[in-house]
């Protein structure tokens, strides 16, 4: 346990002395999970409704918001989605952004094999490289945890970082024995996730009288408020965000104003969650 005599954290040199960084990222899951895996889903065309709103109207609403506010993204992307609609997926690359591992069918890979994992690993490079012409260098678990040897799994698979775990406000090195590079982890938060405020859920629908979602003012003041604590302690921020959930009209008012609150600070590291991790291995910070 900390003690009382431990020494603050050597602060943080950001890239052209950047107060913090700050890599957005959108998990594309259109409409995979568990009901694609187990079927279920043809029997319920309303999610998949809204697993094709996803790529077909939300992504390109925030690619559009992305390119005028001048913002680099991440893009956690599975494998099915890109075989489903590698144009719209193209136009992430084609815009600038980064697209990474997301899992084939948003697979929990806690629950999988080895074997099973590198067979959705190696699933995935294929289609990222057929389709989009890219070979990712990260990875989000789609499960929000992973197996205990996912970890040496990425580093063989040839990833530089994941973006999984929650052990920081600041990327961390996972040493990989055996291999002389570690992988970089960069936390995110669920605070910073907008399923834990904005995703609607009417199963179950009660108790009667509830509200479903959280306000979109407090919703906002919530993400500022991470933001600025960011900021303030010269930390590394990521978001969870979903294109399906924050992407529709009124709730991207909401991404604009926090964006545009990030880029009024006008001392903020905006980079690609690629960009964190090659200068995190670099800096080698503990």
């Amino acid at each position: 346990m900390p003690g009382s005599d431990e020494t603050p954290p050597t602060p943080i040199r950001w890239p052209g002395g950047a107060s913090c960084a700050v890599a957005l990222a959108f998990d594309l899951d259109g409409p995979t999970g568990n009901a694609l895996i187990d079927g279920s889903i043809w029997r319920n065309p309303s999610f998949f409704t809204l697993g094709g709103y996803d790529v077909w109207r939300a992504l390109p609403r925030l690619l559009d918001l992305l390119s005028d506010q001048g913002l680099p993204a991440t893009f956690f992307v599975p494998g099915w989605v890109v075989e489903t609609w590698p144009a719209q997926c193209r136009a992430i690359v084609e815009r600038g952004h980064e697209v990474a591992y997301h899992g084939y069918e948003h697979e929990a890979f806690w629950q999988l094999t080895d074997d099973e994992q590198r067979r959705v690993m190696a699933r995935s490079l294929q289609i990222f490289r057929d389709h989009l012409g890219v070979v990712p260098t990260g990875f989000r678990t789609p499960s929000g945890d992973w197996a205990p040897r996912t970890a040496e799994l990425l580093a063989e698979a040839g990833v530089l970082y994941s973006s999984s775990m929650r052990g920081d406000d600041r990327p961390y090195l996972i040493e990989i024995a055996g291999r002389d590079r570690p992988l970089v982890e960069i936390p995110g938060r669920w605070e910073l996730d907008d399923y834990a405020s904005l995703a609607y859920q009417r199963n179950p629908n009660f108790p009667a009288g509830l509200d479903r979602i959280a306000g979109y003012e407090t919703t906002f003041d919530n993400w500022r408020r991470e933001f600025d604590g960011t900021r303030r302690d010269g930390l590394c921020l990521t978001t969870l965000f979903h294109p399906k959930v924050s992407g529709k009209p009124g709730r991207l008012l909401l991404l604009e104003r926090l964006f545009q609150h990030m880029r009024d600070a006008g001392d903020v590291w905006f980079a690609r969650c690629q960009e964190v991790a090659e200068w995190w291995l670099a800096e080698a910070y503990p």
